[in-house]
């Protein structure tokens, strides 16, 4: 796919109807909407070629959404539910699966409910969409990276690029700058000084669906980095209260804990630690066996039998899970038959901090709501509209993320259509 280049130059200003800037599903599904309203679309972006998360997300299997039914896929959403929700009537899951079928791309439900293409690769579909936008008109403007806008009366938006400054004029302007996540592929954050100072509110920028960091011990560490432990289920009480209970697999890293059960857990775990300095949760190590069970297999005579060799016959507990125990109980609570069943239902884990930013899946925070209008219109700066993870909202994996970049890029597309070609 190579990128549409246009010749810059720094001596006059590019004049366009909508700027797009941002190539990523929320800023293309915007350009889409916009040119099928006949408006003339430009899309500016920082790297060599757009997409480049949505092309990394779909690297081990492209989750475009989930089949989830209503309410629930719209709670997924906590706190933000209740403005993601219009979008999602417009644009959801059954929608999402309908529209990605034009692009001549079938989908099917895996067994968690998850909705994949059936090749399980996102490039085709990049693909085939790209095409479909350039055959309606959409130019495309790659290695250029949005500096702001200028100082004087015309107030254009600012670029660098190659061949130096260029600056736009544009008539309606679409943000679908991603979060902070993934620099490399775009998503810097960047922006958010650029807007704070035009008086826009914006929520600080924070690791979501990420894992965190624990201090193993450098045995645990050395024999454990990278072993998945399941089944095994995961327990926090938030900060308001709230007891979630959640049942999966995580994955021990060098440092810490990653993988989905811990990003289903994330928002939560996270919100402690930034009240508490830590959170603790807690591992049920069995959590198809009840608590008596687990009581009465590990109260059983062992004989001359070592206690690693009693758990494993009694209870199937061996490797991680045993190294587990090893490391968050002392010597005393491990040949205390009670305390010992009791850990093994709920094992207390210390998480020290969330894992940096720009390595987690996605992130959480951005451009408050309530600093827009009803169609993503910024208040402080009448015509411009932003988009997808640059919003204030967060949700788990699972398709949840994509569906709503979609649906807010679409909102975003037809808001600023009706800007340009009613006057509202």
């Amino acid at each position: 796919m190579p990128p549409t280049d246009i010749p810059t130059t720094t001596t006059s200003t590019l004049p366009v109807e909508a700027a797009v800037i941002g190539g990523g599903p929320a800023g293309l599904m915007a350009a889409e909407v916009l040119a099928s309203r006949g408006v003339r679309v430009h899309v500016f972006d920082a790297m060599p070629s757009v997409g480049r998360k949505f092309l990394m997300a779909g690297k081990s299997g492209m989750n475009l959404t989930h089949a989830e039914p209503e309410p629930a896929f719209t709670g997924r959403y906590g706190e933000r539910a209740d403005v993601i929700a219009p979008m999602l009537a417009d644009f959801g899951a059954q929608t999402l699966r309908e529209w990605v079928h034009g692009l001549g791309i079938e989908t099917f439900v895996g067994s968690s409910g998850r909705v994949f293409p059936t090749d399980m690769k996102a490039a085709p579909m990049l693909r085939a969409w790209l095409h479909r936008l350039r055959d309606s008109g959409v130019e495309f403007h790659m290695r250029h990276r949005w500096l702001g806008w200028t100082d004087d009366a015309s107030r254009a938006l600012r670029f660098a690029t190659p061949q130096g400054e260029q600056p736009v004029q544009a008539n309606a302007v679409i943000l679908a700058l991603g979060g902070a996540s993934w620099a490399r592929l775009g998503s810097d954050g960047a922006w958010v000084p650029l807007l704070a100072q035009h008086g826009v509110d914006i929520a600080a920028l924070r690791p979501a669906n990420c894992g965190f960091d624990v201090a193993w011990s450098a045995m645990f560490s050395e024999r454990h980095a990278g072993h998945p432990v399941k089944p095994v289920a995961l327990a926090v009480t938030d900060v308001n209260g709230n007891a979630h209970y959640r049942q999966g697999e995580f994955v021990i890293s060098a440092g810490g804990i990653e993988g989905s059960l811990v990003y289903a857990l994330s928002a939560p775990i996270r919100d402690l630690i930034e009240r508490d300095g830590e959170a603790v949760v807690h591992l049920d190590l069995l959590p198809d066996h009840d608590a008596q069970r687990v009581l009465t297999e590990v109260s059983h005579p062992r004989g001359s039998r070592s206690l690693s060799s009693h758990l494993q016959s009694r209870l199937g507990i061996t490797g991680v899970k045993a190294g587990l125990l090893r490391e968050c109980l002392s010597k005393e609570a491990m040949h205390d038959a009670a305390a010992l069943a009791a850990a093994i239902k709920a094992l207390p884990l210390r998480l020290l901090r969330a894992r940096p930013i720009d390595e987690v899946i996605s992130s959480a925070g951005g451009v408050r709501f309530e600093a827009m209008n009803a169609h993503l219109m910024l208040n402080a700066l009448p015509g411009v509209f932003c988009a997808g993870e640059m919003l204030d909202w967060e949700a788990p994996t699972g398709g949840y993320l994509l569906t709503a970049c979609f649906a807010s890029g679409r909102t975003a597309g037809r808001g600023s259509a009706d800007w340009l070609i009613n006057g509202r």
